[in-house]
């Protein structure tokens, strides 16, 4: 994906940064601790839940199924960890109604947050009607006070062009956040589409966060992303409500950083 030079300036200095625990410390209260596997229990979304409140603080989020969503909510209960959830997950290909009546469910059963994929390969064949109109009767069924994220799926996009014209329809459908990745699709989370998708967002003049999603399993990737967020939209501005991750093997890494890997085993089991 051909960027401008600024654009890859800015990437191959993030590139080059390590991890520290600075780095590592900020990036646990950005995490979306995530977990959307087929076979999910609920003993595993409980697990997840437990180990969301941190010997250094609470994650930003759990992403779960909308299944367990209830179970979540309570889990989490006290705390200030909010429950995500995905709709239209992981193919993109439910129609409006589908995609609201699911959001409408997930949002009744206690989701602060619903991460929904952008009718992508239908974006990519040419279609808009069908993208837009998705991403609207989700942002509808919404609500007041429910965060919206889009799933770009950046990594199925062809060209630089048509990933920022995707950015920049989803903002205008009401987007709250743009996430990179399901996690599906490779190349999932990268640099270069993180760079693209922010500019898309620092162009449009409106407050919209960014989800960096799939394949971020260590600090150092996790450091390199905050890197290219402070330089490209300022220091400070990736904060819970502009900026997380989405992954499910981070945070042990963050924590090793942070020598606080037995520590969240122990908080993990006394939860």
């Amino acid at each position: 994906m051909k960027l401008s030079a600024e654009l890859q300036l800015a990437v191959d200095e993030a590139a080059t940064v390590a991890a520290t625990a600075k780095s590592a410390r900020r990036a646990v209260s950005l995490l979306d601790l995530t977990s959307l596997n087929d076979d999910d229990t609920e003993e595993r979304v409980l697990d997840l839940c437990r180990r969301a409140v941190t010997p250094v603080g609470p994650v930003a989020a759990v992403c779960v199924r909308p299944r367990f969503v209830k179970a979540a909510r309570k889990a989490l209960k006290g705390s200030r960890v909010k429950v995500a959830t995905v709709v239209n997950f992981p193919d993109g290909e439910d129609d409006a109604a589908t995609v609201a009546a699911a959001t409408r469910d997930a949002v009744g059963n206690g989701a602060h947050e619903v991460d929904v994929v952008l009718p992508y390969r239908t974006f990519i064949e040419g279609g808009r009607t069908l993208p837009l109109n998705v991403l609207r009767a989700c942002r509808d069924a919404c609500g007041e006070g429910v965060t919206m994220k889009v799933i770009l799926e950046a990594g199925a996009f062809p060209d630089a062009d048509l990933l920022d014209w995707a950015a920049r329809d989803a903002i205008n459908a009401g987007a709250d956040f743009l996430k990179t990745s399901t996690g599906r699709v490779q190349p999932a989370a990268t640099l270069e589409n993180a760079a693209l998708i922010l500019h898309a967002i620092g162009q449009s003049g409106r407050t919209v966060g960014f989800k960096a999603s799939g394949g971020i399993r260590d600090a150092a990737a996790a450091a390199a992303f905050l890197h290219l967020a402070d330089a490209l939209m300022g220091k400070g501005w990736a904060k819970p409500d502009t900026f997380r991750f989405g992954a499910s093997g981070l945070l042990d890494s963050l924590l090793a950083v942070l020598g606080e890997g037995g520590a969240v085993r122990d908080a993990a089991e006394a939860y």
